[in-house]
């Protein structure tokens, strides 16, 4: 089986081949005798009832700043590919948002990953609500007053913005901290949205676990240990990535998560989970599939493509 397979992603030409788990995604698809062609999210276009993109063909090699051939530009109908992968990195703002809406008006002819309705509907931050048995007392609020009572409920508090990404200001706030007015003050300031406000896990100091899975079945798992003096452990912002295992509680997590992951036609995604509390369900752009490989010889990329290629399938017998 053939595909032709587009990329909407970050400029490929600048990302880490060590470290960027869209790239390994394409370099197994090429391994599988896929046809690639990559393209950004800013030249994606609706025009006339066909869905566009501008971009290139793309042939990939893991050797870093010679690891990406291009062919030629050309202006390309989506609706004629096998498979369009959603990938690149938040914000998750409007532009954002907005190529989920075209996509959408690919996807019954096309099988995009992860599913662009889906995607938009289940923000990170946000899907771990479905699972409130699962997750740390978590309040979403643009109230200081709610804020503060929730502070005053729970001791330490993580302040984040609900639609950031890469830990990026992420906040410990500590009962006598004085800073949360003007913090509050200071996310109304950037932007309207409200912040997540969680009770904080002292044991995210022993790591923060991501666990990918696959088309909802846990896989495997990183830990994520945040550098010393951080409260963070993304590896955006210094965290330590080791080797681990699944403790049964985390088992349970994916087993109950994961029937809900398969039927929303989420193939690839990683949650994060601290101490056995599920503090986000990461489906827009996760990342981990390297780290994995690296430490356990676990080739998750191929597991997505034999879960995409098995839908396919599925697809065409339906058809």
């Amino acid at each position: 089986m053939s595909l032709n397979v587009a990329l909407q992603m970050d400029p490929i030409e600048h990302v880490s081949v060590d470290a960027d788990s869209t790239f390994r995604i394409g370099i197994e698809a090429q391994a599988r005798g896929h046809r690639l062609f990559q393209y950004t999210f800013d030249r994606l276009s609706y025009d006339e009832g066909r869905v566009k993109a501008v971009g290139r063909p793309v042939s990939l090699k893991a050797e870093q700043g010679n690891h990406v051939d291009f062919g030629e530009w050309q202006t390309v109908d989506l609706g004629r590919f096998d498979v369009v992968w959603l990938r690149q990195d938040p914000p998750f703002d409007m532009g954002y948002v907005t190529s989920t809406h075209l996509l959408d008006r690919v996807s019954e002819d096309v099988l995009v990953v992860n599913d662009p309705f889906w995607v938009r509907n289940c923000p990170e931050k946000l899907m771990v609500l479905d699972f409130p048995e699962l997750t740390p007392a978590t309040l979403i609020t643009r109230d200081l007053d709610l804020i503060r009572e929730f502070r005053a409920r729970h001791g330490d508090i993580i302040v984040k913005p609900l639609y950031g990404n890469g830990g990026a200001a992420v906040f410990h706030l500590r009962p006598e901290d004085p800073n949360l007015s003007a913090l509050i003050e200071f996310f109304g300031g950037v932007n309207r949205e409200p912040v997540i406000v969680q009770r904080y896990l002292a044991a995210v100091s022993k790591g923060d676990k991501r666990i990918i899975l696959v088309d909802g079945e846990a896989v495997g798992a990183i830990n994520r240990v945040p550098a010393a003096g951080e409260a963070r452990s993304n590896m955006h912002v210094g965290g330590r990535p080791e080797k681990t295992q699944l403790t049964e509680r985390e088992h349970e997590i994916c087993e109950i998560i994961g029937p809900t992951l398969r039927e929303k036609g989420l193939l690839f995604t990683g949650i994060d989970v601290i101490d056995g509390w599920l503090t986000e369900i990461n489906v827009t752009s996760p990342t981990g599939l390297l780290e994995l490989e690296r430490f356990d010889g676990i080739n998750a990329a191929a597991l997505i493509w034999d879960a995409i290629e098995a839908r396919l399938e599925k697809r065409r017998i339906r058809d």
